[in-house]
């Protein structure tokens, strides 16, 4: 087993989630100042803000809000990775002195502002665009779809089986008070399935939601960690990959980037995939968690489908998957990856509850930004 990096977040938490009417840098304070004060700190206490979404100079916008002068920030857009990557930067920072409270953060208001479009985004002056643009792709949802129906198509799976994630998704979800989807009901293969076909194979319940919503982790030294209010969660490894801007030049669309990233983490962690207790992976769709579960090493290829067969990664299963309901029925606000450290640092602390995982000692968040573009994976260990 690894040492670690002597680095660990030591506060966790959301903002209000769901449909708010609240700004961005309102719910982004809300995030900060309840992740600080889950770890016993004040703003006082911040040297490094990494964060984005906010404005061209993300970092520079939420630190002068806060009343904070940073000696260290980072506001790269990556996507849903951004966050995991941001760990990985700040445990950096920490370990060279550059920064001794980092502050990583989060939060959207899409859905009261009602700023996300079916569409997506479309950038016609990208090389790539003048071999994608003529067939008004919907970004990324389009995408996404032809990974799966590559993927469904190379393996020989089933859309029913695929819609094994968006169930087990929703029970997790019905154990989360604060899930968008708590109490909603569970989910069928036909409820899946028979959802609205928004582009083929996937439907509208192979989507995530769209939510307002955020949160933020604080990072600091483990030395340092080990006084404050809460038991420290330690960073032990953390790897990344970026692969692509588009899937015009992508030989594989059901091998993504995130194996080497996955690899990287667990050396540097001391650890394999048998090690993992409970996993945190970001599913924008269906076939983003499918793919993440192969590559972050619990099966071969084309074999994910096969693996949650059985219940796999629902409550009570040996894989316990996206516990707070994941992006499919708990939250999703625009990026997402923010809230995967969020809820790994939970079950790892023992305070989820009813969802808890017993005995979670070493938990796994993996983002994935863009269109199977970038990719992050962080290890997490209670402190020993």
């Amino acid at each position: 087993m690894s040492t670690g990096t002597g680095v660990a977040i030591v506060g966790a938490a959301e903002c209000d989630l769901g449909v708010t009417g609240s700004s961005i840098l309102t719910l982004q304070t809300q995030a900060v100042t309840r992740a600080l004060a889950d770890a016993g700190l004040t703003l006082a206490d911040v040297d490094g803000i990494a964060t984005n979404g906010i404005s061209r100079f993300s970092a520079t916008q939420l630190a002068d809000y806060l009343g904070v002068v940073p000696t260290w920030t980072d506001s790269t857009f990556s996507g849903g990775s951004a966050f995991e990557m941001y760990l990985a930067r700040a445990t950096q920072a920490i370990q060279a002195g550059q920064a001794s409270v980092v502050v990583i953060s989060f939060a959207s208001n899409q859905r009261s502002a009602r700023s996300r479009k079916l569409g997506g985004v479309h950038e016609p002056w990208i090389p790539e665009a003048q071999f994608e643009e003529p067939y008004d792709m919907l970004y990324p949802l389009s995408y996404y779809a032809m990974a799966a129906q590559s993927y469904l198509h190379r393996y020989g799976g089933t859309r029913e089986q695929l819609a094994e994630v968006a169930i087990a998704a929703r029970e997790w979800a019905l154990l989360n008070p604060k899930a968008f989807r708590y109490g909603k009901g569970s989910l069928s293969v036909s409820d899946v399935v028979d959802s609205t076909m928004i582009s083929s194979p996937l439907t509208a319940a192979d989507c995530c939601l769209v939510t307002d919503g955020g949160g933020a982790v604080v990072v600091t030294s483990l030395e340092r960690a080990r006084d404050l209010a809460k038991a420290p969660v330690e960073v032990l490894g953390y790897g990344e990959r970026s692969t692509n801007t588009s899937f015009t030049a992508v030989a594989d669309l059901s091998v993504p980037g995130a194996r080497g990233a996955a690899q990287d983490a667990y050396a540097r962690a001391g650890i394999t995939a048998a090690d993992v207790d409970v996993v945190e992976v970001y599913d924008s769709f269906t076939i983003t968690a499918a793919l993440s579960i192969e590559a972050l090493g619990f099966c071969g290829e084309g074999e994910a489908l096969d693996l949650i067969a059985d219940g796999r990664i629902r409550p009570g299963g040996a894989l316990p998957l996206n516990t707070n309901g994941g992006g499919l029925s708990y939250c999703h606000p625009g990026q997402y990856g923010v809230l995967l450290l969020v809820e790994a640092v939970r079950q790892l602390r023992g305070e989820c509850g009813a969802r808890q995982v017993p005995g979670a000692e070493i938990a796994v968040a993996h983002g994935t930004g863009g269109i199977l573009s970038t990719h992050a994976t962080v290890v997490l260990g209670v402190d020993r």
